[in-house]
């Protein structure tokens, strides 16, 4: 352990670097098939409509597009929104607060695991953290929480769409679990 000491930190960011280099969810063991990729980026692309428009802008008309009609929302501090007009409507309320609201995907953390039936993709579950962050006229941004996510997305004509949400594991900074 001795003759590691001196290179342990250089051990330590090449560990890192790599960890950022492959694909997120995939793994040197388990490196995602074309298919799953696919859907990864996909679903990339989703997640950045439902929050850097919907969510960090507000854009509920963007937000409509994505969420599923049969939508739910279970969040471990707010409770449980049953639809997607509720869901809208809580977003809309975002623009409305003492500060602005701003959601950033922790990239790495991001994997997908494909839903089929009888060999047929019909959706996918899409897992990850993110933090949530305010932004006040003349204030450095300051990190308001961070989560766990859950989203189960559905393959309708073509389109993926938003119907179930897990929101959990929220952590303000400060407090203790």
């Amino acid at each position: 352990m001795k003759k590691l000491a001196p290179i342990l930190p250089f051990l330590l960011l090449c560990a890192a670097w790599n960890s950022h280099a492959q694909s997120p969810g995939a793994t040197a063991k388990h490196p995602l098939s074309e298919e799953v990729q696919t859907v990864f980026n996909q679903l990339r692309a989703q997640d950045s409509l439902l929050f850097q428009l919907g969510y960090n802008q507000s854009d509920t008309a963007q937000l409509r597009l994505v969420i599923h009609d049969d939508f739910e929302f279970y969040h471990d501090q707010s409770g449980l929104l049953e639809s997607k007009e509720l869901f809208l409507k809580g977003i809309s309320g975002l623009c409305h607060m003492n500060y602005k609201a701003t959601r950033v995907l922790d990239l790495p953390s991001l994997e997908v695991h494909l839903l089929k039936n009888n060999g047929n993709l019909y959706g996918a579950i899409q897992t990850g953290k993110h933090a949530f962050y305010g932004e006040e006229p003349g204030k450095p941004r300051y990190l308001t929480s961070t989560a766990t996510f859950t989203h189960v997305w559905i393959l309708e004509n073509g389109s993926w769409k938003l119907k179930r949400v897990l929101s959990y594991d929220h952590v303000v900074p400060g407090e203790e679990r």
